[in-house]
């Protein structure tokens, strides 16, 4: 199985398991560092690595109306205020100039479920030599991730995890295949499941994703009990006035108890297995 380390973190599926927390969508600086130090602080307290996880844009929403983001200007700035404060960062790039303009402020880049196949946006990504999180396609199985991870190596990055984001079920609904995950782990490298995407409910509202946001521990407890190297949540101070997909994201005054009992299932799964 392989293993990324990024400074002191160590991610693995045999590793204590890796948050990837945060918003869906940077908003304000002050609302970013606010959800950020808490998570950092809750995670400290249960000895479990950290990576905050925020969006700068979002490229592929429901309506042309709808929020992609502060701009790529104000995004950069409030990565470099956190990175002052040693947090770590992951962040999705939808266009090749993305990566060359945020590569220095972010430690992980995610490829979004839409385009990992896409071939010259992988390629950059993999030249930067970061590690990669790969969102599996809602329309892809889980051999076909295979496809991709060679393709990364014949790029020369071999730093690639492998993301769980949900299956396509007929119309706007997504279903989680756990044998599916187990299927992935085979292929040796890192496993993320993106509990708060999973949980969406794709164009359930007419203009935008609605969500099954209070499942979310349901949820992150199935897949963690399959032995996974980290879990993606969003969460956020009030989901109901989230600039996008509150439904799904997790109430920050509930993320610490959620967060607990994921980590004590984690520690129970990887010292029996």
């Amino acid at each position: 199985m392989k293993s990324i380390k990024i400074d002191e973190i160590e991610i693995s599926n045999e590793s204590k398991i890796c948050f990837f927390a945060g918003l869906n969508i940077l908003e304000t600086s002050e609302l970013a560092k606010e959800v950020a130090f808490n998570l950092k602080g809750i995670a400290e307290k249960l000895g479990n690595p950290f990576v905050f996880k925020a969006s700068f844009d979002k490229a592929n929403r429901s309506s042309v109306n709808s929020y992609r983001g502060p701009g790529l200007d104000n995004a950069l700035e409030i990565f470099k205020e956190l990175k002052k404060e040693n947090i770590k960062i992951i962040s999705d790039v939808h266009e090749i100039n993305h990566i060359s303009l945020f590569q220095d402020c972010i430690d992980i880049i995610q490829i979004p479920a839409f385009l990992c196949r896409q071939t010259d946006l992988i390629k950059e990504a993999c030249q930067t030599d970061k590690p990669i999180n790969i969102k599996k396609g809602q329309f892809l199985s889980p051999d076909q991730m295979k496809n991709i991870i060679e393709k990364c190596s014949q790029f020369g990055n071999e730093k690639i995890m492998l993301c769980e984001r949900g299956t396509s079920f007929g119309y706007n609904n997504l279903v989680v295949d756990m044998l599916g995950i187990s299927d992935m782990k085979k292929l040796g490298n890192p496993i993320v499941f993106d509990v708060t995407h999973s949980l969406q409910i794709p164009g359930g509202q007419g203009t935008a994703a609605s969500g099954r946001g209070d499942q979310a521990l349901d949820l992150a407890l199935s897949g963690v009990a399959q032995g996974i190297a980290a879990l993606f949540i969003e969460t956020h101070p009030s989901p109901k006035d989230a600039k996008c997909d509150g439904p799904s994201a997790t109430k920050l005054s509930e993320i610490g108890s959620i967060l607990n009992k994921i980590s004590q299932l984690d520690s129970f799964v990887k010292s029996n297995r």
